[in-house]
């Protein structure tokens, strides 16, 4: 027997559970994983979204870098830009004279603070500057009292009894920011360097006198001193970007392209501002670019950039002007493509995208029919004529369409039909008024060839005389009124207050002289459109009183209409009127409106700003906007009202678009 085997030995098993959200202690802990594995483990619909996204990422990354490297090409390349910026031949105008090393102070000015008339007390803005800088405190003082003449309150003043433009909100536009307090001014080439276009316009242009060959009067002065503190608030609160907000010392953008700074170019080479004018030329050349991504609107951008550079080239004869215009002039093209030929209110100048406005598919009347001049001098400049060729088709289409009244057209035109819309609602305000201006303007623009468009300038006159003008109680003033499917309104806006100067444009031109008797009676009616203001100030928009009653005088004003955007338009006929009589009281009445604007309106920090309500003296609530148009056409008219010189800019050599901006007379009478 064998003894038996022995028994294998003994084993003992420990088993250890390891949790994948627990460490080998039994702390909680993330167990550890490849990319590879976290990647495997995601759904297909999960992979190709983050993929999407990293793809997204890494494209906007390189066309961000593409548009920074073509802003900095484009800043590289101004030196080289230098020499090529002149014409052959000498500026139409000579460059400005540097203003006096205070130009604040001027002749008659009193160094003290003009008492205050006890009817008008003084405007309760509430936007004085915070009390930091004692320095800035200072020199605001002394330039409120240098301006003192300005200021001071009417003394034959009568009590009365009692938009706009579109913006949008502010966005920082990146890179731009205030110049430097001493900017050097950009070399100026050699007038034998130009060498991009031989055009014969080049060498047809106007010669007028030196704009400064006789010194400024005191009331001149007193303009340039509120230009220049005006530009003041936009150099240091909004500079590069569209309008100044003065209250809250910022700005707003609609366009995204400098559109105060462009409306100024021409005004402050009229007002001699040598050193702004070099300042605003040199952002010009290195930060205005227009090819962005921006919906633009065609009439408003065509009056104010296309026309402030046009004639800032024909003023200064820096071609440097010419060739942004030409740029800016191509990316609006597309908007006349267009079934009927009108062209659509909106274009993007980065995609060349157009568009009617997102409500409807009419543009206005006005806005289609007040580029004409504008583009027809493009055409002449760069002897490119498809932008007089697109602008005279629709003169053409209009001039023939059916819907008119005795030469009176509706507000509205569809750009897919080509017909009018809304019929039987006639104005001379808002959306019909500049196009019986340009029907003037283009004819004498053109040397006076085009009977069409004289044609239709005289009809529409005889149809304002037959439906839309009255008279009103007790002062018996001549206003324009409104027709609304043969109902009359006695409703006007500030903006028909053009239509004096028209007329009297239009007489000086050899039209029949009744037309230089009615501008002068709608004169004294735009002007009792301030004066019967407790500020001095008209109102967006007026009624008047057609019953005699004792207790009501003649212009009448709503709650709603009773603000102020600083406007040009009665300030404009004035400079027409005197011009073309020699009365001096149109001159006195400017006068009185740019103290106006100085009390009620002006900005201790820099800038104008509109008002809320003309009929409170001691609160007129300011808006916080200064209008580009108050630099490009208020303040230039009421210069050039101030003038004694009838060679500045004179109406046989020149014609103003309607934003101000002078353009040459092609052939002058």
């Amino acid at each position: 027997m064998y003894p038996p085997p022995p028994l294998p030995p003994r084993r003992d098993f420990i088993s250890v559970t390891l949790s994948p959200d627990r460490s080998y202690d039994g702390v909680p802990g993330l167990r550890r994983r490849s990319f590879w594995r976290k990647w495997k483990q995601l759904s297909r619909l999960q992979r190709n979204v983050v993929l999407f996204l990293l793809a997204f990422l890494m494209l906007c990354g390189l066309l961000s870098y593409i548009s920074v490297a073509d802003e900095w090409k484009a800043v590289g390349s101004r030196s080289a830009e230098g020499p090529k910026m002149r014409p052959a031949n000498p500026p139409v105008l000579p460059a400005p004279r540097r203003a006096a090393e205070n130009p604040e102070t001027f002749a008659g000015a009193s160094p003290q603070k003009p008492p205050r008339h006890f009817r008008r007390g003084p405007p309760n803005l509430q936007i004085r500057a915070p009390d930091g800088d004692a320095k800035d405190r200072r020199q605001e003082e002394a330039q409120r009292r240098a301006e003192a003449v300005g200021q001071a309150p009417r003394e034959d003043e009568v009590q009365g009894s009692r938009v706009s433009r579109r913006g949008t909100g502010p966005e920082p536009e990146q890179g731009t920011q205030p110049p430097l307090r001493k900017t050097e001014a950009p070399a100026r080439p050699s007038p034998q360097a130009l060498g991009t276009r031989n055009s014969p316009a080049l060498s047809g242009r106007p010669r007028p006198a030196s704009l400064l060959a006789a010194s400024q009067n005191e009331r001149q002065k007193a303009v340039v001193a509120a230009f220049r503190h005006a530009w003041a608030g936009y150099r240091k609160f909004a500079w590069g970007h569209d309008e100044l907000k003065p209250v809250s010392k910022s700005f707003s953008e609609w366009f995204g392209l400098g559109l105060t700074l462009i409306d100024a170019l021409d005004t402050m080479w009229i007002l001699g501002l040598k050193k702004e004018f070099e300042e605003a030329r040199k952002w010009v050349s290195q930060r205005l670019l227009f090819q962005k991504n921006v919906d633009v609107n065609l009439f408003e951008s065509t009056i104010r950039i296309l026309g402030g550079l046009l004639s800032a080239f024909h003023l200064s004869g820096d071609v440097l002007f010419l060739k942004k215009a030409e740029d800016f002039g191509n990316r609006l093209m597309p908007a006349f493509q267009t079934p009927s030929k009108i062209p659509y209110s909106d274009v993007n100048i980065g995609t060349g995208v157009a568009h009617p406005p997102r409500w409807t598919s009419d543009s206005t009347v006005a806005e289609v029919t007040s580029i004409q001049l504008e583009f027809r001098e493009l055409s002449r400049l760069t002897g490119v004529k498809k932008f007089q060729e697109a602008v005279e088709e629709v003169t053409r289409r209009v001039h023939s369409l059916r819907g008119k009244k005795d030469g009176l057209v509706p507000m509205f035109i569809n750009t897919n039909s080509g017909l009018f819309t809304h019929l039987g609602v006639f104005t001379l305000g808002a959306r019909a008024d500049s196009y019986y201006e340009y029907l003037l303007k283009q004819w004498i623009q053109g040397g006076k060839k085009e009977t069409q468009l004289l044609e239709d300038y005289l009809e529409a006159v005889e149809g304002i005389k037959k439906h839309l003008l009255h008279r009103s109680e007790p002062g018996k003033l001549t206003f324009v009124g409104e027709l609304a499917h043969g109902r009359f309104s006695a409703k006007m806006d500030h903006l028909v207050c053009f239509l004096p100067g028209t007329l009297a444009l239009g007489a000086h031109h050899g039209l029949p002289a009744d037309h230089m008797e009615l501008a002068r009676a709608l004169m004294d009616t735009c002007y009792q459109m301030n004066r019967q203001m407790e500020t001095g100030l008209s109102p967006e928009i007026v009624h008047f009183n057609l019953h005699p009653q004792k207790s009501r005088k003649d212009v009448q004003v709503k709650a709603a209409d009773r603000h102020n955007l600083l406007r040009p338009e009665t300030v404009e006929s004035l400079f027409y009127l005197y011009r073309l009589t020699g009365d001096r009281k149109y001159q006195d009445w400017g006068w009185e409106i740019l103290r106006s604007f100085n009390t009620y309106t002006r900005v201790p920090s820099g800038g104008y700003s509109s008002i809320s309500n003309v009929q409170d003296p001691r609160s007129p609530q300011p808006r916080d906007k200064m209008e580009s148009f108050f630099l490009g056409e208020t303040l230039k008219y009421l210069y050039l009202l101030f003038s004694d010189d009838p060679d500045l800019l004179s109406l046989d050599t020149y014609v103003f678009n309607t934003e101000a901006h002078p353009l040459p007379v092609w052939a002058p009478s």
